[in-house]
Formats: structure tokens, sequence, C-alpha cells
């Protein structure tokens, strides 16, 4: 089952044509990772999938981008859709509150005022988060004052709490050292179990270890998509296979 489909998608940033005639299916409860050099297109893409891109002057798609059969550029609406399709991004960014706040800014805003409801849903996003034995006795205290790898996981659990069904992930772990981005990545194979993940990421050893599809990207367009281990191991283009060897990018 297909969680988004993307059909003939072009996007221009004014006259640059940024991303070129790109066609993928993104099953669900998955994770895709999109690789490739930087300036590939990559980014662009996956903020497209919650219109991050709207906010960009100049910005144009054409093509089709259907979240569950639904057209995401179509007459939805964009909170609705920001709601279900969440961002982490590669810099932490949590907001400047309590660790509790962060959590419970986005259901607040879509209108949970009950305490006892709000407790809930700020333990159960750490939790999720794997994060909650670390937080659970500095709730109260400021989210700037954890490490990098603990405010990512906190961003992580702040987009979890408003129950989105797809976490994108900008290069999530890409400022973190070996062991935080390790815990990124077995929180990323537990949780494909309630979401589905797209991730672009630099590191190649990341997308081969947690990713089930990968699909590289190169100037503007999307050169090769499968299963991760085909592509690693038996890709099918000759640009594919000097991007994995090292022999470019």
């Amino acid at each position: 089952m297909d969680k988004f489909t993307i059909k003939d998608m072009n996007l221009y940033y004014g006259k640059f044509h940024a991303l070129k005639g790109v066609n993928l299916n993104m099953p669900k409860n998955q994770i895709t990772a999109f690789i490739g050099p930087s300036g590939c297109g990559k980014s662009t893409l996956l903020k497209s999938l919650n219109r991050m891109n709207d906010l960009v002057e100049g910005c144009k798609i054409t093509g089709d981008i259907r979240l569950d059969g639904e057209d995401i550029y179509g007459n939805i609406d964009i909170n609705i859709l920001r709601k279900r399709v969440g961002m982490v991004f590669q810099k932490a960014n949590p907001f400047p509150m309590s660790v509790y706040d962060n959590i419970a800014y986005g259901p607040r805003t879509h209108g949970i005022k009950s305490k006892a409801k709000l407790d809930e849903i700020v333990e159960s996003s750490l939790k999720d988060a794997a994060i909650w034995d670390e937080l659970k006795d500095r709730l109260k205290k400021s989210a700037l004052g954890l490490s990098g790898g603990q405010q990512q996981r906190l961003c992580i659990a702040r987009a979890l709490a408003v129950k989105p069904e797809v976490l994108l992930m900008d290069e999530a772990t890409s400022a973190l050292d070996p062991i935080s981005t390790g815990k990124i990545e077995e929180l990323c194979l537990k949780l494909k179990n309630q979401y589905t993940i797209i991730m672009v990421t630099h590191n190649m050893q990341q997308a081969l270890r947690i990713a089930d599809n990968t699909a590289f990207f190169l100037l503007g367009k999307m050169i090769e998509y499968g299963n991760t281990d085909q592509i690693f191991s038996n890709p099918r283009e000759k640009e594919t296979e000097e991007y994995i060897t090292g022999r470019f990018g």
C-alpha cells in the first residue's frame, strides 16, 4: 500500500528547473531514503510533501502528489496536511520553552486543553521518541539546556505529539555524534510500525542500515529507485554505481 505517490512532478524556482519529471511511490510503514550529492533536489522534494515549499517565493510545482490518494496540492487544508505529515529538520530547533511545553505546543494549537490529556500526550510522545527516561525529571526545564542528540529526539517527540501519519526527516542526524545517530536510527526502525518515514540523508551507510527503499537523485532527476539492498549491491544505472562506490559526489 503506497502512502505517497508522485507522478510527473516538476518543480521550478523562478526559471530554475530544480526537480525534473519525478515519479515515485512510497509505501506505507516503510522507511524511504533519498540519497545523492548536495544540491540535487532531495530536500526540495521532501519539503514538497508537506508543502513547505509554498513558503518559497517563485516556487512552482506541476504534476501530481498524492497522500493516500488525495491530491495534496488540491483543496486540502494545509494545516491538516502538516498535522498528517510532520517534519524533523537537520538542525534541532526546540522552542525556547520547557520540555513539556515543546511537546504540548502542537496538541494545544489543535485544541487540546485538558491537562490530563496533555500530560498523557507528553509522556507517550517522549516514550515513542525513546527519551522519556532521560527527560521525565526535567519536563519543566528549558529544552535549550539539552544536548544536541536529546534536542533532536525532543523534536521527533514534538512531531509525534500531533499523531502524524508520515514523518519527514531532513538529514536529521547529520549534526549528531555516532551514539546519538545510532539512537535515532534505532528509533526510526521502531517507529515505522506506526508511521511512514521519508528521510533525506547524506550518509549512505545510514540508508543501507535502516531504509527499506532508496531513491538516488542527481541534478534534479531521480536516477534510480528501488529496494535498498538492490540499489547498493546491484544498481541498474551507471551514475548510481559511481556515486555509491565514491567515484563522484
